[in-house]
């Protein structure tokens, strides 16, 4: 069992403080979510590079352009990160 998951908390808060620029960001979830053990069902590898992808998207907008906020997507992806872990067996 690889639990990749379990480093992306700290990974916002990089991102939020602007630490972690948004394209290691996405990397790094990207990564985590197809090298994880046990596998994640496709569903959610598909919900989180949507995600990713909106939040792509959103950085190359002002804030006031785009449709949903930069808070908003950490906020899913915080979100989809509790999902997912909640999808693994206990230890």
């Amino acid at each position: 069992m690889t639990d990749r998951l379990s480093v992306l908390p700290d990974t916002l808060n990089d991102f939020a403080r602007g630490d972690l620029s948004l394209t290691d960001l996405a990397r790094n979830w990207r990564d985590a979510a197809h090298d994880h053990e046990p596998a994640l069902p496709q569903r959610y590898i598909d919900v989180l590079e949507r995600l990713l992808n909106q939040l792509e998207s959103a950085a190359l907008f002002t804030e006031e352009s785009c449709s949903f906020s930069q808070a908003d997507m950490i906020a899913a992806l915080s979100d989809w990160l509790g999902r997912a872990q909640a999808l693994q067996p206990s230890a």
